[in-house]
C-alpha cells in the first residue's frame, strides 16, 4: 500500500516537471520567468504608431495689427491702400470737385466709405484651396509714394499746331516722334515735315519700313545719319549730328519751324543749342531726353 502511494507521488512529480524540462519557460521582458504569478504580468509589445500624413494647409496668418493707409499721390489722383488686405480704400481725383449734396465741393471720391475695392486672393499654382488675403496685414516699405509726370501738353504735336515740322531723333528717341508722324498721316495734314534720325547702323533704325512708306506718300522727308557703320554705297550722313548737318536739313523749313528733339542728353543739348544759333526761336524748340546710348 505504501509503495503504491509513493509510486503515485513519483509519477505525479514526473508528469509535472517533465514538460518544464523539455520546454523550459521563456524569460519575460522584465526578466521574470514565465509560469509564476509575477510572470503573468508580461509587458505586451505596443504596435508602432505611424503618424497620419499631413495635408497641405495655407500659411498661418500674420499677427493682426491696426490697419494703416499707404498713400500714392500724383498730380491727377490720390489713392489710399489699406495695410489690411491691400484693399483700395480711397481714390480721389485731385483736379475735380464734387457738388453732390453733402460733398460741399470736395474732391471727387470714387470709393464709397466703408466699401473698399480690390479684394486680393492667394491662388496656389500646384493646387489647393484659394486663400483670401482680406484679413492679412501687410507691412509697406514706405508710408507714401509720389508719382510724377509727364502729364502731357509739352512734348506733343497736333495737326492744329501747324508747322513746318522739324523732328530730330537719336536711337529710340524716334518713338515719340513716330507718334507725331502717324498722327500727321491720319489727320491728312499737309504740313511740311522733315526727320533727321541718328542711328549706329542701318540695322538699328527703328520703324525703317514704315518711315519709308510715309516718305513715299505723305511728303515726309527722312534723313539718316549712321555713326558706327555704313553699308556699301551709302550716300547719307555718316557722323554725329552737328550744326552744319542741321543747317542743311532745317534750312528749307526756315526759322519758323516747330522743332521736336528726342534722344540721349548730349545729342539733345547739342541739337537744341545749334538750332537756336541757326535762328529758331527758343520757344519753338522742344526737347525730351534720356540717358546716354552711345549713338
Amino acid at each position: 500500500m505504501e509503495r503504491r502511494v509513493i509510486l503515485a507521488i513519483v509519477l505525479i512529480l514526473i508528469v509535472y516537471f517533465t514538460p518544464m524540462l523539455i520546454w523550459p519557460p521563456k524569460k519575460a521582458a522584465d526578466g521574470r520567468l514565465g509560469g509564476s504569478a509575477d510572470s503573468a504580468r508580461v509587458t505586451q509589445p505596443q504596435a508602432a504608431v505611424t503618424p497620419a500624413p499631413q495635408t497641405a494647409q495655407p500659411p498661418s496668418r500674420p499677427t493682426a495689427e491696426p490697419a494703416e493707409t499707404v498713400w500714392v499721390t500724383s498730380p491727377l489722383y490720390r489713392l489710399g491702400f489699406s495695410t489690411r488686405g491691400g484693399a483700395l480704400v480711397s481714390a480721389q481725383l485731385l483736379l475735380y470737385q464734387s457738388f453732390a449734396p453733402g460733398d460741399s465741393a470736395q474732391r471727387v471720391q470714387l470709393v464709397p466709405p466703408g466699401q473698399p475695392l480690390l479684394v486680393h486672393k492667394l491662388v496656389p499654382t500646384g493646387g489647393g484651396d484659394t486663400v483670401s488675403l482680406a484679413d492679412w496685414t501687410f507691412r509697406p516699405s514706405a508710408p507714401a509714394v509720389e508719382v510724377r509726370g509727364p502729364v502731357g501738353g509739352y512734348f506733343v504735336w497736333e495737326a492744329s499746331s501747324g508747322g513746318p515740322l522739324l523732328l530730330v531723333a537719336g536711337g529710340s528717341g524716334v518713338v515719340p516722334l513716330m507718334a507725331m508722324l502717324r498722327h500727321r498721316a491720319a489727320a491728312g495734314a499737309k504740313v511740311p515735315a522733315r526727320l533727321l534720325y541718328s542711328s549706329r547702323t542701318l540695322e538699328d533704325v527703328i520703324y525703317r519700313q514704315e518711315l519709308e512708306a510715309l516718305a513715299s506718300r505723305d511728303g515726309l522727308e527722312v534723313f539718316h545719319t549712321l555713326t558706327r557703320g555704313q553699308p556699301k554705297g551709302w550716300t547719307g550722313y555718316a557722323r554725329r549730328i552737328d550744326q552744319p548737318m542741321l543747317a542743311e536739313v532745317s534750312g528749307p523749313l526756315g526759322t519758323a519751324a516747330l522743332a521736336f528733339i528726342c534722344g540721349p542728353t548730349a545729342l539733345v543739348e547739342t541739337t537744341a543749342s545749334a538750332l537756336v544759333q541757326l535762328g529758331l526761336p527758343q520757344e519753338r524748340v522742344r526737347t525730351e531726353r534720356f540717358g546716354p546710348t552711345g549713338t
